[in-house]
Protein backbone atom coordinates (compact mmCIF):
# COMPACT_ATOMS: atom_id res chain seq x y z
CA UNK A 1 0.00 0.00 0.00
CA UNK A 2 1.38 3.37 -1.03
CA UNK A 3 2.12 5.88 1.67
CA UNK A 4 -0.37 8.81 1.59
CA UNK A 5 1.13 12.14 0.51
CA UNK A 6 2.29 14.53 3.21
CA UNK A 7 -0.08 17.49 3.30
CA UNK A 8 2.56 19.68 4.92
CA UNK A 9 4.69 19.41 1.78
CA UNK A 10 1.85 20.49 -0.54
CA UNK A 11 1.99 23.99 -1.98
CA UNK A 12 -0.86 25.95 -0.28
CA UNK A 13 -2.91 26.82 -3.38
CA UNK A 14 -5.98 27.02 -1.14
CA UNK A 15 -4.26 29.70 0.91
CA UNK A 16 -3.50 31.73 -2.21
CA UNK A 17 -7.16 31.51 -3.21
CA UNK A 18 -8.37 32.61 0.20
CA UNK A 19 -5.75 35.34 0.36
CA UNK A 20 -6.95 36.67 -3.00
CA UNK A 21 -10.57 36.72 -1.87
CA UNK A 22 -9.57 38.26 1.44
CA UNK A 23 -7.52 41.01 -0.22
CA UNK A 24 -10.46 41.80 -2.49
CA UNK A 25 -12.80 42.10 0.49
CA UNK A 26 -10.29 44.23 2.39
CA UNK A 27 -10.02 46.45 -0.68
CA UNK A 28 -13.80 46.86 -0.59
CA UNK A 29 -13.55 47.82 3.06
CA UNK A 30 -11.02 50.52 2.18
CA UNK A 31 -12.76 51.74 -0.96
CA UNK A 32 -16.40 51.50 0.16
CA UNK A 33 -17.57 53.75 2.99
CA UNK A 34 -20.37 51.36 3.97
CA UNK A 35 -17.96 48.42 4.39
CA UNK A 36 -15.53 50.68 6.25
CA UNK A 37 -18.25 51.85 8.63
CA UNK A 38 -19.33 48.28 9.34
CA UNK A 39 -15.73 47.24 10.06
CA UNK A 40 -15.21 50.19 12.42
CA UNK A 41 -18.25 49.01 14.36
CA UNK A 42 -17.18 45.35 14.44
CA UNK A 43 -13.66 46.17 15.62
CA UNK A 44 -15.21 47.14 18.96
CA UNK A 45 -16.36 43.55 19.38
CA UNK A 46 -13.05 41.86 18.56
CA UNK A 47 -11.72 42.46 22.06
CA UNK A 48 -14.81 40.87 23.63
CA UNK A 49 -14.57 37.86 21.28
CA UNK A 50 -10.88 37.35 22.07
CA UNK A 51 -11.48 37.77 25.82
CA UNK A 52 -14.38 35.30 25.86
CA UNK A 53 -12.40 32.77 23.80
CA UNK A 54 -9.16 32.92 25.79
CA UNK A 55 -10.74 32.92 29.26
CA UNK A 56 -13.30 30.23 28.40
CA UNK A 57 -10.66 28.00 26.82
CA UNK A 58 -8.27 28.42 29.75
CA UNK A 59 -10.99 27.46 32.22
CA UNK A 60 -12.15 24.60 30.01
CA UNK A 61 -8.57 23.28 29.70
CA UNK A 62 -8.03 23.32 33.46
CA UNK A 63 -11.36 21.60 34.12
CA UNK A 64 -10.82 19.16 31.25
CA UNK A 65 -7.39 18.14 32.56
CA UNK A 66 -8.86 17.62 36.04
CA UNK A 67 -11.63 15.46 34.55
CA UNK A 68 -9.09 13.43 32.56
CA UNK A 69 -7.03 12.78 35.68
CA UNK A 70 -10.21 11.80 37.53
CA UNK A 71 -11.16 9.43 34.72
CA UNK A 72 -7.74 7.74 34.99
CA UNK A 73 -7.61 7.67 38.80
CA UNK A 74 -7.75 4.54 40.92
CA UNK A 75 -10.92 5.74 42.64
CA UNK A 76 -14.06 4.30 41.04
CA UNK A 77 -16.08 7.22 42.41
CA UNK A 78 -13.89 9.78 40.65
CA UNK A 79 -13.97 7.76 37.44
CA UNK A 80 -17.77 7.53 37.52
CA UNK A 81 -18.18 11.25 38.28
CA UNK A 82 -15.91 12.17 35.37
CA UNK A 83 -17.73 9.77 33.04
CA UNK A 84 -21.21 11.03 33.84
CA UNK A 85 -20.07 14.66 33.55
CA UNK A 86 -18.52 14.11 30.13
CA UNK A 87 -21.47 12.14 28.75
CA UNK A 88 -24.11 14.58 30.03
CA UNK A 89 -22.37 17.76 28.94
CA UNK A 90 -21.44 16.39 25.51
CA UNK A 91 -25.09 15.42 24.99
CA UNK A 92 -26.42 18.96 25.49
CA UNK A 93 -26.22 21.48 22.61
CA UNK A 94 -23.95 24.39 23.49
CA UNK A 95 -26.65 27.00 22.93
CA UNK A 96 -29.02 25.13 25.29
CA UNK A 97 -26.25 24.92 27.90
CA UNK A 98 -25.57 28.63 27.41
CA UNK A 99 -29.19 29.53 28.09
CA UNK A 100 -29.38 27.13 31.04
CA UNK A 101 -26.30 28.58 32.70
CA UNK A 102 -27.39 32.16 32.02
CA UNK A 103 -30.96 31.90 33.25
CA UNK A 104 -30.99 28.91 35.63
CA UNK A 105 -27.54 28.18 37.04
CA UNK A 106 -26.32 31.78 37.42
CA UNK A 107 -29.43 32.98 39.34
CA UNK A 108 -29.16 29.88 41.55
CA UNK A 109 -25.50 30.71 42.26
CA UNK A 110 -26.43 34.30 43.15
CA UNK A 111 -29.22 33.09 45.46
CA UNK A 112 -26.86 30.61 47.16
CA UNK A 113 -24.20 33.29 47.60
CA UNK A 114 -26.69 35.76 49.10
CA UNK A 115 -28.04 33.11 51.47
CA UNK A 116 -24.52 32.23 52.61
CA UNK A 117 -23.47 35.85 53.16
CA UNK A 118 -26.68 36.67 55.04
CA UNK A 119 -26.21 33.58 57.22
CA UNK A 120 -22.69 34.76 58.07
CA UNK A 121 -23.94 38.29 58.74
CA UNK A 122 -21.98 39.99 55.92
CA UNK A 123 -24.84 41.69 54.07
CA UNK A 124 -22.55 44.12 52.12
CA UNK A 125 -21.26 41.12 50.16
CA UNK A 126 -24.71 40.27 48.81
CA UNK A 127 -25.26 40.88 45.12
CA UNK A 128 -27.93 40.66 42.48
CA UNK A 129 -25.59 41.20 39.56
CA UNK A 130 -23.98 38.40 37.56
CA UNK A 131 -22.75 39.92 34.28
CA UNK A 132 -23.98 38.19 31.12
CA UNK A 133 -20.40 38.14 29.85
CA UNK A 134 -19.30 35.88 32.71
CA UNK A 135 -22.40 33.71 32.40
CA UNK A 136 -21.42 33.10 28.78
CA UNK A 137 -17.80 32.36 29.72
CA UNK A 138 -18.86 29.82 32.36
CA UNK A 139 -21.22 28.11 29.91
CA UNK A 140 -18.57 27.80 27.19
CA UNK A 141 -16.00 26.56 29.71
CA UNK A 142 -18.39 23.87 30.95
CA UNK A 143 -19.31 22.83 27.40
CA UNK A 144 -15.73 22.56 26.11
CA UNK A 145 -14.33 20.97 29.26
CA UNK A 146 -16.17 17.74 28.42
CA UNK A 147 -14.57 17.57 24.96
CA UNK A 148 -11.12 18.57 26.21
CA UNK A 149 -11.32 15.94 28.96
CA UNK A 150 -11.37 13.23 26.28
CA UNK A 151 -8.51 14.92 24.42
CA UNK A 152 -6.36 15.02 27.57
CA UNK A 153 -7.31 11.46 28.54
CA UNK A 154 -6.30 10.10 25.13
CA UNK A 155 -3.03 12.04 25.24
CA UNK A 156 -2.13 10.77 28.70
CA UNK A 157 -2.89 7.19 27.69
CA UNK A 158 -0.61 7.53 24.65
CA UNK A 159 2.52 7.77 26.82
CA UNK A 160 4.48 4.53 26.80
CA UNK A 161 3.98 2.57 30.00
CA UNK A 162 7.63 1.60 30.07
CA UNK A 163 8.72 5.21 30.52
CA UNK A 164 6.39 5.61 33.49
CA UNK A 165 7.79 2.46 35.07
CA UNK A 166 11.32 3.71 34.44
CA UNK A 167 10.45 6.98 36.20
CA UNK A 168 9.09 4.97 39.14
CA UNK A 169 12.32 2.99 39.26
CA UNK A 170 14.25 6.25 39.47
CA UNK A 171 12.25 7.20 42.56
CA UNK A 172 10.05 9.94 41.07
CA UNK A 173 6.75 10.42 42.87
CA UNK A 174 3.41 10.74 41.10
CA UNK A 175 3.56 14.52 40.72
CA UNK A 176 7.14 14.44 39.42
CA UNK A 177 6.29 11.68 36.94
CA UNK A 178 3.33 13.68 35.62
CA UNK A 179 5.29 16.94 35.39
CA UNK A 180 8.55 15.67 33.90
CA UNK A 181 7.65 12.48 32.02
CA UNK A 182 3.96 12.05 31.25
CA UNK A 183 2.61 15.50 30.41
CA UNK A 184 5.51 16.74 28.20
CA UNK A 185 5.17 13.65 25.99
CA UNK A 186 1.37 13.69 26.04
CA UNK A 187 1.32 17.35 25.04
CA UNK A 188 2.72 16.55 21.59
CA UNK A 189 -0.22 14.23 20.99
CA UNK A 190 -2.70 16.64 22.58
CA UNK A 191 -1.62 19.79 20.72
CA UNK A 192 -3.31 19.21 17.32
CA UNK A 193 -6.82 18.45 18.67
CA UNK A 194 -6.33 21.10 21.36
CA UNK A 195 -5.55 23.65 18.66
CA UNK A 196 -8.57 22.56 16.63
CA UNK A 197 -10.80 23.03 19.67
CA UNK A 198 -9.34 26.48 20.29
CA UNK A 199 -10.19 27.53 16.73
CA UNK A 200 -13.66 26.05 17.19
CA UNK A 201 -14.02 28.06 20.40
CA UNK A 202 -13.39 31.27 18.42
CA UNK A 203 -16.35 30.40 16.21
CA UNK A 204 -18.58 29.12 19.01
CA UNK A 205 -17.95 32.29 21.00
CA UNK A 206 -20.41 33.89 18.57
CA UNK A 207 -23.17 32.06 20.47
CA UNK A 208 -22.79 34.58 23.32
CA UNK A 209 -24.63 37.04 21.08
CA UNK A 210 -27.91 35.33 22.07
CA UNK A 211 -27.36 36.85 25.54
CA UNK A 212 -26.72 40.30 24.11
CA UNK A 213 -22.97 40.26 24.76
CA UNK A 214 -21.38 42.81 22.43
CA UNK A 215 -19.08 40.50 20.50
CA UNK A 216 -18.50 40.57 16.75
CA UNK A 217 -21.70 38.70 15.90
CA UNK A 218 -23.91 40.80 18.17
CA UNK A 219 -22.53 44.05 16.77
CA UNK A 220 -23.05 42.66 13.27
CA UNK A 221 -26.70 41.87 14.07
CA UNK A 222 -27.28 45.35 15.49
CA UNK A 223 -25.53 47.01 12.54
CA UNK A 224 -27.51 45.02 9.96
CA UNK A 225 -30.78 45.77 11.75
CA UNK A 226 -29.94 49.47 11.61
CA UNK A 227 -28.72 49.86 8.03
CA UNK A 228 -30.70 46.98 6.43
CA UNK A 229 -27.56 46.10 4.41
CA UNK A 230 -27.35 42.46 5.44
CA UNK A 231 -25.18 41.35 2.51
CA UNK A 232 -22.45 43.89 3.13
CA UNK A 233 -22.60 43.62 6.93
CA UNK A 234 -22.37 39.86 7.14
CA UNK A 235 -19.66 39.80 4.49
CA UNK A 236 -17.53 41.85 6.86
CA UNK A 237 -18.53 39.68 9.85
CA UNK A 238 -17.48 36.54 7.95
CA UNK A 239 -14.24 38.24 6.84
CA UNK A 240 -13.29 39.12 10.43
CA UNK A 241 -13.94 35.58 11.69
CA UNK A 242 -12.11 33.99 8.74
CA UNK A 243 -9.10 36.23 9.30
CA UNK A 244 -8.94 35.22 12.95
CA UNK A 245 -9.46 31.47 12.44
CA UNK A 246 -7.17 31.03 9.44
CA UNK A 247 -4.40 33.01 11.13
CA UNK A 248 -4.75 30.82 14.22
CA UNK A 249 -4.80 27.62 12.16
CA UNK A 250 -1.61 28.57 10.31
CA UNK A 251 0.13 29.53 13.57
CA UNK A 252 -0.87 26.23 15.18
CA UNK A 253 0.40 24.23 12.18
CA UNK A 254 3.72 26.01 12.42
CA UNK A 255 3.91 25.28 16.14
CA UNK A 256 3.11 21.59 15.52
CA UNK A 257 5.93 21.30 12.98
CA UNK A 258 8.39 22.92 15.40
CA UNK A 259 7.40 20.55 18.20
CA UNK A 260 7.91 17.45 16.07
CA UNK A 261 11.27 15.78 16.11
CA UNK A 262 13.49 16.31 13.02
CA UNK A 263 12.83 12.72 12.01
CA UNK A 264 9.06 13.33 11.93
CA UNK A 265 9.15 16.41 9.74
Amino acid sequence: MNRPPDQDSDFPYWLLLLAGVGLYLFWLVVANELYAQVLRTLVKGIGITVFVTVVSFALASALGLALALAALSRSIMLRQIAQVYVEVIRGIPIIVLLLYVAFVLAPAMVAAWNWMTSSLGIDPWQTRDFPLLWRAIIALAIAYSAFLAEVFRAGLLSVDRGQIEAAQALGLNGRQRFRHIIFPQAFRTILPPLGNDFVAMVKDSSLVSVLGVSDITQLGKVTAAGNFRYFETYNVVALVYLTMTITLSLALRRLERRMRGPEQR
